[in-house]
């Protein structure tokens, strides 16, 4: 990718990452891209047309027709989303699919962020700067829980953790593309960190990947 600067950002669910990569992006001028989202596009696409989630092949169609637009409806940011996400993400032939896309927006000068759980390991191995943030699943139980609290949403912090551990689970245990730190990545547990802390650890990983 040359001279120009790919910061891959990879971590499970709740540890943070999303807010880091997109104020990493904002602070070092770089387009942003939420994979995640493109994932959470097509559970929604799924679900709201009564589709099998576990059709792989079909999940790949859906991929494979992606509009921009998809990206915007504002469910995608939903918990429930989430978990349509990681039910089409198992799907070897969804992630073919969405190879080329990724790569394309991480080749553009003077480069891009972007996260989430395979960036470093299979869509920027050679990326200048990748980050693995995580938290304890206790911790991130606690703020996903808060933070749907905090919308109106009546949640027990334990079927939140629950749901944590398995999402975990199923990211990491899958065939492909495994939810795993990239052998050169630095990680950052954010779990004694607000959010401001988290983000400087995160520039000062950059700024020293870069010097």
């Amino acid at each position: 990718m040359g001279k120009s600067l790919v910061i891959a950002i990879d971590g499970p669910a709740a540890a943070g990452k999303g807010t880091i990569a997109a104020r990493l992006a904002e602070h070092f001028h770089l387009p942003y891209l939420d994979t995640g989202l493109l994932y959470r596009a097509i559970g929604r696409i799924m679900a709201d047309r009564g589709f099998d989630l576990d059709d792989a092949e079909f999940a790949a169609q859906i991929a494979m027709a992606l509009d921009p637009e998809d990206l915007n409806d504002p469910r995608l940011r939903g918990h429930e989303a989430g978990e349509l996400a990681s039910r089409v993400a198992v799907h070897p032939p969804v992630r073919a699919a969405l190879v080329e896309m990724q790569r394309t927006f991480a080749a553009r000068d003077p480069g891009a962020v972007l996260d989430g759980r395979d960036i470093g390991t299979v869509i920027c191995p050679d990326a200048k700067v990748k980050i693995f943030v995580t938290a304890s699943p206790e911790v991130r139980a606690r703020r996903r829980t808060d933070e749907l609290n905090a919308k109106g949403r009546e949640v027990a912090y334990e079927t939140i953790l629950g749901e944590i551990r398995e999402r975990d689970a199923r990211d990491s245990g899958r065939t492909t593309a495994p939810l795993k730190p990239a052998a050169d990545a630095v990680i950052l547990d954010t779990s004694a960190l607000d959010r401001e802390g988290a983000f400087e650890a995160a520039v000062g990983i950059v700024q020293a990947g870069l010097a």
